[in-house]
C-alpha cells in the first residue's frame, strides 16, 4: 500500500475566476485526498493545515516551491510513495492504483508538466517540477509515461473547470452547482 503526498498551496490556483479560487483550490484538494485515503496513507504538504481533510496528516510546507513541498512529504514516507498534485480532481482509487502497479512512473499533463509521480523508491525523487518537467524526470531516471486519463487532466484555468464537469469530484462538482 503507498503512501501518497499532495502537495498543496491555495494561492497557486491564480489563473483560476477570484471570486471561485479560494473554494475551487479547496474543493479540488478535498476530491485528492478522498479518492487517496481509499489507497493508502495520505500526507498533505501545505501552509494551510485549515482544509485538510480530517483523515490526512499534515505536513507543514517548508517553503521554497513544488519540489521543497514534495521532498517534505517524501521524507516521511518509508516505502513506495505516490506524489499527486492537488489539482487533479477526477482522480479515483482505481487511478491511483493503477498508477502505483506501474513502478518507476510519472503521468504527464498536455502541457508537458508532470501530474503525479509513482516512486517505489523515494529517494529518487529529484525537484524537476515546472514547464517541462515530465521530459526532466525521464532524464533523471527510468520514469515510465503512463497513461491514466484520470490523472492527466488538471485544473490551472476556468476553461479546465468547463470542459471537466461531468468528471470532476463531488467537491469540486458541488462547487460549481453541477447535478450528479
Amino acid at each position: 500500500m503507498p503512501t501518497i503526498v499532495i502537495p498543496y498551496r491555495g494561492d497557486a490556483k491564480r489563473r483560476l475566476p477570484s471570486p471561485i479560487r479560494a473554494a475551487a483550490a479547496v474543493a479540488m484538494l478535498g476530491d485528492v485526498v478522498a479518492a487517496a485515503l481509499e489507497v493508502g496513507r495520505v500526507l498533505v504538504v501545505t501552509d494551510d493545515r485549515a482544509v485538510v481533510p480530517a483523515d490526512a496528516e499534515v505536513v507543514d510546507d517548508p517553503g521554497g516551491g513544488l519540489g521543497a513541498a514534495v521532498a517534505a512529504g517524501l521524507a516521511r514516507v518509508d516505502g513506495h510513495a505516490l506524489v499527486v498534485n492537488a489539482d487533479v480532481p477526477c482522480v479515483t482509487p482505481a487511478s491511483l492504483r493503477t498508477l502505483a502497479a506501474a513502478g518507476l512512473a510519472l503521468v504527464e499533463a498536455s502541457d508537458g508538466t508532470t501530474n503525479a509521480l509513482s516512486l517505489p523508491d523515494p529517494s529518487v525523487f529529484a525537484p524537476l517540477y515546472g514547464a517541462g518537467s515530465a521530459e526532466r524526470f525521464r532524464a533523471h531516471a527510468p520514469f515510465a509515461t503512463v497513461r491514466i486519463p484520470e490523472l492527466e487532466v488538471d485544473v490551472d484555468e476556468d476553461a479546465d473547470l468547463e470542459g471537466l464537469v461531468r468528471l470532476l469530484g463531488f467537491r469540486t462538482r458541488a462547487l460549481l452547482a453541477v447535478p450528479a
